[in-house]
């Protein structure tokens, strides 16, 4: 495909190994983990290897490991699931106004159905604070679900301070750590959480898998019925070739991590001293925060969004926004909005650059240059 692909906190290439995998395993080992015969045997071992393989990823034990479909199933079991198997002990949850819509829509659901959500602010960095978690805390309170990491600006979460608050209530503690994962080191023992989700694909694996770290102890309910998979907990015949395609891609990001952390590194400094170089005025969003390595977050004050994405593909520079575009119409990043406030200018100009897999500094130079240009004419700079 042509152009630069700028968009890999969206989704990932499959990186060639995991692919090698993926496809040698889809006709060599096709059995059902169930079955107790020889072919179902070699696929639940496949399964067992995956499974411990990510469970050392984060510090956990491998049978706290649930293999889903990908993160939002995970969010959406962490959530629903905690509500089901503790409702008689309090409807109350907290979160804050930053979190991906699998976390977001779910408690909005959840609220439709009597429960009481906290909806946390967070500051122009897009962090929030865990006093304000603290004081949010009631007798009731029976869910803290926060973000380990944003997904449009990058901000990490004081997740382990949260964890440390959190260690004298009875509430579970959960992250969505989709976009963390595989990009910062993350130790669940550390953080304190009692819950976490994550997804293969923002990892170069293949989309439709994910798994969801339920610490032993922690109260869940399965969000559907059927067999007796993953324990019990998640019904389905797994998707072994996914599953070890999963392992295999984190296995890569554990191993690559440090000279990915540079070399992402490298490419924003790259990114915004050629805008810097060219003279485009340009704001980084949560630029005072401790940010993921890979995303960047750009306003490009005198522009508009809709034309600068469109443009911006025209010229071969593949990018996203978290405003969504319907019909000709925007609406505006939620993210953005909790950082600044309605009617902030950065809602309207605002793109996120991310970096990953393929990438080298000679696209990011063009990258830059040709997104300079684009701004420049837009703006009319």
């Amino acid at each position: 495909m042509n152009g630069i692909y700028l968009d890999h906190a969206a989704t990932t290439p499959v990186h060639p190994e995991v692919a090698r995998i993926y496809a040698e395993l889809l006709t060599s080992t096709y059995g059902n983990a169930s079955s107790i015969h020889g072919t179902g045997r070699a696929a639940r071992k496949l399964l067992d290897d995956s499974r411990a393989t990510i469970a050392g990823r984060i510090g956990a034990r491998p049978e706290e490991i649930i293999f889903t479909g990908g993160g939002t199933e995970s969010d959406n079991f962490a959530i629903f699931g905690t509500a089901e198997a503790r409702s008689d002990e309090g409807r109350h949850i907290i979160t804050t106004e930053i979190e991906h819509h699998a976390v977001l829509n779910a408690c909005k659901r959840l609220e439709k159905r009597g429960y009481e959500v906290t909806w946390l602010p967070v500051d122009q960095e897009g962090r929030v604070s865990p006093e304000d978690v603290r004081n949010a805390l009631r007798d009731d309170t029976i869910l803290v679900t926060i973000m380990a990491a944003n997904n449009e600006v990058g901000t990490i979460q004081p997740i382990g301070e949260i964890g440390e608050i959190l260690k004298e209530h009875r509430a579970a503690f959960h992250t969505d750590a989709v976009q963390a994962f595989g990009e910062i080191p993350i130790d669940v023992g550390e953080l304190g959480v009692d819950l976490l989700s994550a997804s293969a694909h923002k990892i170069n694996g293949p989309k439709g898998i994910g798994f969801l770290y339920q610490k032993n102890g922690t109260k869940l309910i399965p969000p559907t019925s059927g067999g007796e998979q993953e324990r019990k907990r998640r019904a389905g015949t797994e998707n072994v070739p996914g599953i070890a395609a999963f392992a295999k891609a984190a296995e890569i990001a554990h191993e690559t991590l440090p000279e990915r952390r540079e070399r992402h590194g490298a490419f924003k400094h790259i990114m915004t001293g050629a805008l810097e170089e060219s003279g485009i005025a340009h704001r980084v969003n949560a630029g005072g925060a401790e940010t993921l390595p890979h995303i960047l977050n750009l306003s490009f004050p005198g522009t508009d969004i809709e034309s600068l994405l469109v443009n911006l593909d025209l010229a071969g520079i593949h990018v996203s926004s978290g405003s969504a575009c319907t019909a000709g119409s925007i609406d505006p990043s939620h993210v953005l909005v909790a950082m600044y406030g309605d009617g902030a200018e950065e809602l309207r100009n605002s793109v996120r650059f991310s970096f990953g897999y393929g990438l080298s500094e000679e696209d990011i130079r063009t990258a830059a240059e040709k997104t300079a240009a684009v701004v420049r004419r837009l703006a009319g700079q």
